[in-house]
């Protein structure tokens, strides 16, 4: 799942904070709004909170803050070291989406911020359908994301990049597995979750995923 990536997050651990305060040009259309993303994703999370893709715990500070219980999972251990510094207070494991610790914790919300197009498609389905097993009967999905509205919205995007000279985000935008929205939305509906979809800037959405009776 996504493991390819884990020598890229230990190389991006220090500088990932510099790159999502938009420091960085060529993503700051990708983070725009960060931390006013990552505070409603954090409202909308109900404790006990199960997050993948942790990272440096920003979204997981934001949660713990709220006097929420959290479970984190990240793969890489750079990331994970940060991490552990920014919030001693979590609980954060090696893992990924698809395999980590099976915790005896009830979950009520699985959130993620900028990690879920990690996944191939197939893993993606695999992934969802451990979530609605994972999950209480009142649980939810809450995940941040970059998504694609369908092809010609992502050949526009990935066009935007290189004539801005913003060569590695276009590269981004051909070689990872951002999914398209309607593709998503199926994934989620076909495994019993009632889900929307809201554009937040030009490339993140956030995504919900009720799940069903």
């Amino acid at each position: 799942m996504g493991m390819e990536f884990v020598d890229l997050f230990n190389q991006w651990a220090s500088s990932y904070d510099d790159t999502v305060a938009g420091k960085d040009p060529e993503y700051r259309e990708v983070f725009e709004g960060y931390d006013e993303m990552l505070g409603r994703l954090a409202e909308l999370s109900v404790s006990p909170v199960m997050e993948f893709g942790v990272g440096t715990a920003n979204l997981t500070r934001k949660v713990i803050d709220q006097n929420k219980v959290v479970l984190g999972i990240e793969p890489s251990s750079e990331m994970r070291r940060i991490a552990k510094v920014k919030c001693p207070e979590s609980a954060i494991y090696d893992g990924n989406f698809l395999d980590y610790p099976k915790l005896l914790t009830p979950i009520r919300s699985i959130i993620s911020s900028f990690a879920f197009h990690h996944l191939t498609t197939s893993e993606k389905v695999e992934a969802i359908q451990s979530f609605r097993d994972r999950l209480e009967y009142d649980g939810k999905v809450v995940f941040i994301d970059t998504i694609f509205k369908d092809e010609k919205h992502k050949q526009q995007l990935i066009e935007n990049a290189k004539r801005q000279g913003f060569l590695n985000l276009a590269q981004d935008l051909q070689e990872e597995y951002y999914p398209f929205l309607e593709e998503l939305r199926e994934m989620f509906v076909l495994n019993g979750f009632e889900v929307t979809f809201e554009q937040l800037n030009k490339y993140a959405w956030l995504i919900q995923a009720k799940k069903g009776e």
